[in-house]
C-alpha cells in the first residue's frame, strides 16, 4: 500500500495514537501491513539489534535491513552481522558503504573523525543512508526512550523527511530487551561482555563503567549523541557530498 506524502503525517499520527502503548510486534505487523515492500528497518547490528532484527525475522524476513558499514566498524560487529543474518533467516540485509567519491573529497586520509565527527558521520551515514531510503515509503529504526538524551520523548510512529517511522521498541526498557533475548536465546554481540552497551565506529566508541548512561561511550567527551541519521533535515534539502549524488 502507498501513501502520497500530504498523507503520511496523518497517518503517522493516527498510527502512534493506536500503537503507543503496543508490543513491538504489534507495531512492526502494523507497519508492513501499512507499506509492504516499501518499508525498511535501519539496522547498526549493535548492542540490541538482535530483539528487533528477531521480531521481523518471524513476521516478513524478506524486509530489507539497512546496514551502515562506514569502513570504519569493529571486527565484531562486521562477524556479528554476518552471523546474525544468517541464524535469523534474513534474506535482503543490504551493506550500505559511502560513496569512493565522496570519501575522496571530504575524507580522502580516513582521519575527518580527528577533527570533526558530525562531517564523518555525514559522509559516512547520513548519505548512504538518505540514498538508500529514497525508495522507500516507511522504515524502522531500533531507538528507545530509556537511552536518554532527545529519545526521552520518542513517539511509535512519527513522520519525518515525508517518511514514516516506526520505533517499535521506545517504551522498552533494559529489563525487557534482556528478557526477550533470553527467551529465543539470541546471541549477544561480542563486545558487550567487555563493556560495550552502545557500540558504532570504533574511533568513536568506549566502554562505559558501571552506572553510566548506555550510550555515554559514544562521541565520549562530546555534545555529541547522534550522528544525524535521525535529525531533521531542512525542508526540500538535498544530501550532497562532493557533488555524487
Amino acid at each position: 500500500m502507498a501513501f502520497d506524502q500530504l498523507e503520511r503525517p496523518s497517518l503517522a499520527a493516527r498510527l502512534d495514537a493506536e500503537l503507543r502503548h503496543a508490543h513491538p510486534a504489534t507495531v512492526l505487523e502494523s507497519a508492513v501491513e501499512a507499506f509492504g515492500d516499501k518499508l525498511a528497518l535501519v539496522s547498526s547490528f549493535g548492542a540490541e539489534s538482535a530483539v528487533l532484527l528477531h521480531m521481523v525475522s518471524k513476521i516478513k524476513p524478506d524486509t530489507p535491513v539497512l546496514f551502515l558499514d562506514t569502513g570504519m566498524l569493529f571486527g565484531q560487529t562486521l562477524d556479528y552481522r554476518k552471523n546474525l543474518a544468517a541464524r535469523l533467516g534474513l534474506t535482503d540485509v543490504r551493506d550500505l558503504r559511502p560513496a569512493f567519491n565522496d570519501l575522496a573529497v571530504a575524507d580522502p586520509d580516513a582521519k575527518l573523525w580527528q577533527t570533526d565527527t558530525d562531517a564523518c558521520c555525514e559522509v559516512r551515514k547520513v548519505v548512504p543512508l538518505d540514498r538508500a531510503l529514497a525508495e522507500f515509503d516507511g522504515w524502522i529504526t531500533g531507538r528507545k526512550r530509556f537511552h536518554g538524551g532527545d529519545r526521552l520523548s520518542l513517539p511509535v510512529v512519527e513522520q519525518a523527511d515525508g517518511q514514516v517511522k516506526f520505533n517499535p521498541l521506545a517504551n522498552w526498557g533494559k529489563a525487557e530487551l534482556d528478557a526477550y533475548m533470553s527467551e529465543h536465546d539470541l546471541p549477544a554481540h561480542p563486545l558487550v561482555a567487555q563493556g560495550f552497551p552502545s557500540i558504532g565506529c570504533w574511533p568513536c566508541t568506549k566502554p562505559v563503567e558501571e552506572g553510566q548512561d548506555v550510550r555515554a561511550g559514544r562521541w565520549a567527551g562530546q555534545d555529541k549523541t547522534e550522528c544525524g541519521i535521525h535529525v531533521a533535515r531542512a525542508p526540500g534539502a538535498v544530501a550532497n557530498v562532493g557533488g555524487d549524488i
